[in-house]
Formats: C-alpha cells, structure tokens, sequence
C-alpha cells in the first residue's frame, strides 16, 4: 500500500512538472471585493456558483443570495453572533452559514426546517493537527450537521515534499465525509508556485471537490495569478474557490475570469450596497 501511494506521489510529481514551467514569485499578494449589485451579478453570470460573506451584510437581492456562504470564523463568535448569522441566512435565503466546527451543531438547531446548510471549516486555520485529528473533526462536523467540509493541508509536509502524507491527509477526509463535498485550502500565499501546483493536483487526486486559495487568517489571500494556476491544474471539473483579501469589483472580475468558480470575501456588504465594509473574523 505505501508503495503504490509513493509511486502515485511520484507519478503527480512528475506530471505537474511537466504541465508548469516553474515561476518565480513576487511576493506580491491579492486583494479582494468591494462588490456592487451589478458587479456582483456580473460575478454569477461569469460563472461562479457561490459567494461567501460575513454576517450583517444588509438585504441580498433574490438572484445572488441562493449563491452565498454567510461565513463567521472568528474565534470569538458568540451564541448571539451566531444566532444572528443564521437569522440573516433565513432572512435573505442564503446557501450556507459557514462557521467553525465546535459552532456546527449550534447553528443547525437554528436552521431546523429550512434549506440553508452548514459548512464547517476543519484543522481551521493552521492545518497542522494529525491526520487522524482532522478526519475526526470532519466526522463530528458531519454528524453535527454539516454539509460541506473546508480543511486545511498541513503547509509543513508540504514544503517537506512530504507528498505521501499530504495526499493521505486529504484522503482521508474526503473519505471519512463522503459524499459531502471537501474544499482544500492549500494557503498559497505560503507557497511557491510548484507548491501550489504540486498541492492543487494532490488535492484532486485525493478526491476533493473543490482547491480554496486561503484561510484569510494566513500571510496573504487570493491572487487571479494563483486562482488561474489551481484552475490549469485541477482543469474543468474541480471547483476553484478564491477567498482571502478580496476587497475590490474588479480584483473579484479578474479571480472569475482566471478560473475560480466562487469567491470568498469579508466585504459582502459590497455585494448590494457597493459601500464599504469591515473584515470580519480574518475572512
């Protein structure tokens, strides 16, 4: 068995090599959404599947909120933060409330009877707990009521080229929550950009659904360079998720056009108002 996962290791190795050239970073980090009505429309129409916010965003319009993820991960999210959430999500029919995995349970009490789900983030946000750690995780989430899983890779194994335990890492996540959908967020902006294409195809060869650029609580979010890396890599059939310091409409534009599917930003307010808006919880 560790022999066939090392010559899968090497094979992905050996293809991502092939298909990229390597780059030399700048250094530089993207920016994010400040959104508006039409520029959020324009967003949806180009392709992406969902938009994520932080909670308070005032009144979403009908056609854009079945595609958000009203997200609050800020550790200090209280019950009354967190009641108000998933009001907001009833209120202005929402995809999801997206929160940390101790809150799951909490928040599907609040969602019983209605279509708003609960994604849950895992091994949230450094992605250095065990294997075993982040599968268990995943697994309460589920059994608490989660429908989606966001896990983190662990970034030292990573850069150890320690590709083995990367893949079983996430693996093991995508099969202890089958079938609901994981997204892995690789933190690009702690990588060099054979990491990120290296970390993109482990991902899919793991079986997950979806490559996430950031945690937002890391050194650096999303950039369109990085979202249309993942999307070379992982090609048509994984979601592509840019999230992490999207504060303008255009910089939110340039990760749809690159390849990203749906767009995660602490401005959403943006998205109905084109005001500006607070981070919230590093997102």
């Amino acid at each position: 068995m560790a022999d066939d996962m090392d010559k899968l290791v090497d094979l992905i190795v050996k293809k991502v090599k092939e298909k990229i050239e390597p780059v030399q970073d700048d250094g530089e980090w993207a920016h994010s959404v400040k959104r508006d009505p039409d520029g959020a429309r324009r967003i949806v129409e180009a392709g992406a599947t969902r938009l994520t916010a932080g909670p308070m965003v005032g009144r979403v319009k009908d056609d854009l909120a079945p595609i958000i993820d009203h997200t609050l991960l800020k550790p200090g999210a209280t019950h009354d933060d967190l009641t108000k959430l998933c009001a907001e999500a009833k209120e202005y029919n929402f995809y999801s409330v997206c929160v940390n995995a101790a809150n799951v349970e909490f928040c599907r009490k609040q969602l019983v009877g209605t279509p708003v789900k609960v994604v849950a983030v895992v091994g949230f946000p450094l992605g250095a707990t065990s294997i075993e750690a982040k599968a268990f995780e995943a697994k309460k989430a589920v059994e608490d009521g989660a429908e989606e899983v966001d896990m983190v890779i662990n970034v030292g194994a990573l850069k150890s080229k320690d590709y083995a335990y990367v893949l079983e890492d996430i693996r093991k996540v995508v099969q202890t929550v089958a079938p609901n959908p994981v997204k892995v967020i690789i933190e690009t902006a702690m990588l060099t950009n054979n990491e990120k294409v290296i970390a993109s195809a482990l991902s899919k060869a793991a079986g997950a659904a979806f490559v996430k650029t950031s945690t937002g609580f890391g050194p650096g979010g999303a950039t369109a360079e990085d979202v249309a890396l993942i999307r070379d890599v992982v090609g048509p059939d994984l979601g592509v998720k840019a999230s992490g310091g999207i504060h303008t409409a255009d910089d939110a534009k340039k990760m749809v056009k690159a390849g990203a599917t749906r767009i995660g930003a602490s401005a959403s307010v943006q998205i109905v108002t084109g005001k500006g808006a607070s981070k919230r919880g590093g997102y």
